[in-house]
């Protein structure tokens, strides 16, 4: 088998197990495993508060875009957050008819549960891997995703 073939097959194995993870149920079974025990925050919520935690104080429409999600839906599970005291909206500096999401201080300290939540369920699913699998899995992981947001910036300018 060429390099050149076996690049095209460990590609193709990759792209497809993207393609699993980024599958709604899938993505909807490990959000609703993660926020299990979390106040104020399910399955359906979790991508708008874990986007406002990567993203910082941004619009409803800002962080609609940043995480993929329709605007108005966005909004709804912002105003969910809020109410469960985990998001505060400010006014924007730079648009007075604007308002930013902001975490409020539970929001952060909810995203920090969550965060240990995501760590110990992979480590605990790559606890059976042999020695130094899992930190050449997490190298490789970064290096592609680092490579992938890169073009995503360069096709943005």
């Amino acid at each position: 088998m060429s390099e050149t073939t076996r690049d095209s097959t460990s590609a193709a194995r990759v792209a497809a197990a993207i393609g699993t993870l980024t599958l709604r149920a899938t993505r909807a079974g490990l959000y609703g495993r993660l926020t299990s025990g979390v106040e104020g925050v399910d399955a359906t919520t979790y991508p708008v508060l874990s986007g406002l935690a990567r993203v910082g104080a941004v619009t409803a429409t800002k962080l609609a875009e940043a995480i993929g999600m329709d605007r108005t839906v966005t909004t709804r599970y912002a105003t969910r957050l809020q109410e469960a005291g985990l998001v505060a909206r400010r006014p924007d500096p730079a648009d007075a008819r604007a308002t930013r999401l902001v975490l409020t201080v539970e929001g952060e300290q909810a995203v920090m549960a969550l965060r240990g939540a995501m760590e110990s369920f992979v480590a605990e699913e790559m606890a059976t891997w042999p020695s130094g699998e899992a930190a050449a899995f997490a190298m490789h992981l970064e290096r592609l995703t680092e490579s992938l947001a890169q073009g995503e910036a360069d096709r943005s300018r």
